[in-house]
């Protein structure tokens, strides 16, 4: 079984975490019995946020009475003092805690620093000095607010995109946490969903012994997945390797990866699915992105006023319009038949 220590925490979990976005979408019943033989079968490292709807609440079910036997990190988005305290007292409420082993700055644009006019680095020293919270986080897609969490010292962990479809920086990103001895934690190990060879995305990320991957898990057959993982971790191999270069020579650069915080968008168009559908098309069923209420989705396109409020918010620094219009002119092919695709429909 491979094992990761997250830097100074001391937190030693098995390296697979467990991401719990995907189960704001399923019944609570559900989510509860994936969340349980998670932990039943040797995952004790929960990812959840205050923004994930009721994902917080579904961990407080499925982990009354046996809180103390694995670690809960979560997330606020708060601006400020006061919205942090608000978050952090809902947070301990639906968990049904009263403390957070790793509470984190949800995807800020600065890095909190204590004195700072914001008051939130100064709230979670308090917080952590009352014993709710255990160590102080924060989440990222920026690469120059990630940098500036590093290299403050005043954070345990950083969570920040992390796959086969790195970029150098984001490899020199990796390896700084482990200089600085601060926990990395790997969000969007597959690519939201690009990458569909867990095998070799495991066995990529097992090459940093330091890193945790958060995978997102919202069916059972997933969750087996990874927890076969566990017993036999998928090592790299020439095969996998392969898997990982023509990976590469697809997907690499300007793509979305769908992190959604160019939402919203002011027409309406869900641009996270939209801007990336041309590589959907090509690495998952086409029926479904070419059902009537798929294409409806797409046609919004159409709608784009060219304000550039979604351009101005992507952490990639992608060209969000252009890339839509771009994703448009693929799926109007494929639906006229110009382009076949390697799914069938």
């Amino acid at each position: 079984m491979d094992t990761v220590t997250l830097g100074r925490t001391g937190i030693t979990v098995n390296k697979n975490g467990f991401g719990a976005l995907p189960i704001q979408r399923i019944p609570t019943g559900d989510a509860v019995h994936l969340l349980r033989k998670a932990y039943d079968h040797g995952i004790t490292y929960f990812d959840t946020a205050r923004s994930y709807t009721d994902s917080e609440e579904k961990l407080g079910i499925a982990f009354e009475g046996i809180r103390s036997h694995l670690y809960i990190a979560t997330k606020t988005p708060a601006q400020n003092a006061e919205q942090f305290w608000k978050d952090l007292d809902t947070s301990l409420t639906l968990l049904k805690t009263d403390y957070i082993d790793v509470y984190q700055f949800h995807n800020p644009a600065f890095c909190p620093k204590p004195g700072g006019a914001d008051g939130l680095y100064d709230a979670a020293l308090e917080a952590q000095r009352q014993g709710k919270i255990r160590f102080i986080g924060l989440t990222n897609h920026r690469l120059s607010v990630a940098a500036e969490c590093i290299e403050s010292g005043l954070y345990d962990t950083l969570q920040f995109p992390f796959s086969y479809l790195a970029s150098e920086k984001d490899v020199a990103l990796v390896e700084d946490c482990r200089k600085h001895n601060v926990g990395f934690i790997a969000m969007k190990a597959l690519s939201g969903g690009l990458i569909t060879n867990s095998a070799a995305a495991y066995a990529y990320l097992a090459q940093y012994d330091h890193v945790l991957p958060i995978w997102g898990v919202q069916r059972e057959s997933e969750l087996d997945e990874f927890l076969s993982y566990i017993g036999q971790p998928p090592a790299m191999t020439p095969e996998y390797q392969a898997v990982i270069d023509a990976d590469l020579a697809q997907l690499a650069g300007n793509f979305c990866r769908g992190c959604g915080y160019c939402m919203p968008c002011p027409v309406g168009i869900q641009i996270n699915n939209c801007a990336r559908m041309s590589l959907l098309l090509r690495r998952s069923p086409v029926s479904g992105h070419v059902s009537p209420a798929g294409q409806a989705q797409m046609m919004k396109i159409k709608d784009c006023l060219h304000c550039g409020q979604c351009a101005g918010k992507c952490p990639y620094g992608l060209d969000t319009p252009a890339l839509l219009q771009r994703n448009l002119k693929d799926y109007e092919e494929v639906l006229a038949g110009k382009v076949m695709t390697p799914t069938n429909f």
